[in-house]
């Protein structure tokens, strides 16, 4: 269907019990923001947190369906537009394999770059971010996923 499943040839049921073995989840393939995006080629570009939103810059992968895609330019390969991934009401955010710090903005700001490996949504407001950065786990209200520019 061309929305990123590349990777894995199992449907939402075998992912929802292959990543972490927990009920009630989604894998980002399941959100109807993430249609026609390739969010594992797509790569991280900064954090921030303003007020009580977390918002996380992207370079994000748009394949051919999306109604934003653009077919490259000579100099490049795919479709790569900026984008913003917004977690609204944003209660917590903590490395995976550190815990909750006491400290949310001093974490946000040391939180690194780089290519994702995927998110995994549970239904209790709690979101898994996953890439070069490490997995960055945030309690949230939904998600908001918008393009920024040209």
């Amino acid at each position: 269907t061309g929305t990123g499943h590349r990777k894995s040839g199992m449907s939402a049921l075998d992912r929802r019990v292959t990543v972490s073995g927990r009920e009630n989840l989604a894998d980002w393939r399941d959100l109807r923001e993430f249609r026609q995006v390739d969010f594992e080629a797509s790569y991280v570009l900064g954090w921030k947190l303003n007020g009580e939103t977390l918002a996380v810059d992207l370079d994000l992968r748009l394949e051919p369906g999306h109604v934003f895609y653009e077919p490259p330019r000579p100099a490049e390969k795919v479709c790569i537009r900026p984008a913003v991934m917004e977690f609204p009401d944003c209660d917590s955010v903590a490395l995976k394999d550190e815990g909750p710090s006491t400290d949310t903005g001093a974490l946000v700001a040391a939180l690194g770059v780089g290519l994702i490996d995927g998110l995994v949504v549970f239904d209790d407001g709690v979101y898994e971010l996953s890439g070069k950065f490490g997995t960055v786990v945030i309690h949230s209200g939904r998600l908001v996923l918008r393009l920024t520019g040209a």
